[in-house]
């Protein structure tokens, strides 16, 4: 029996975990194909998902985002935080924006965990115009 309850109670700790998004991801150029950063994405304290970069895997042109048009302006792209305001509605990270520190533009977006893949979707007028596939780094 406990090895039952036990049995139990790891698989729905592993439910559980398998919708989360916190934690650090590594991004893939769209160009390039190879990885291209590491984003740490963290619960805020009114229960918002942030994300923000914390290492550049390959050297960007400027290491500041000089194309950005809000308080991100010039801001130095370690420590950017490029994903704000997302909630959580079942399995899926809705309701904020992802900014694109290459071109300084900002868009709406959905997170989406398949195990250790992380869907995110630009969204432009409902439709998601952008998906790429971040990988879970441990």
């Amino acid at each position: 029996m406990k090895k039952l309850l036990l049995t139990f109670a790891l698989s729905f700790i592993g439910v559980l975990s398998f919708a989360q998004i916190e934690g650090k991801w590594k991004t893939i150029d769209d160009e390039t194909g190879k990885p291209k950063s590491i984003v740490e994405i963290s619960k805020d304290s009114k229960g918002k998902y942030n994300g923000k970069i914390v290492q550049l895997l390959i050297k960007p042109e400027n290491a500041n985002c000089v194309k950005c048009k809000d308080d991100r302006k010039n801001k130095p792209l370690i420590g950017l935080e490029i994903i704000r305001g997302l909630s959580k509605d079942g399995n899926e990270f809705s309701g904020g924006t992802i900014t694109n520190p290459k071109d300084g533009k900002s868009y709406k977006t959905e997170l989406v965990r398949e195990g250790d893949v992380l869907k995110v979707k630009a969204i432009v007028l409902g439709i998601a115009v952008k998906t790429q596939t971040w990988h879970k780094v441990n």
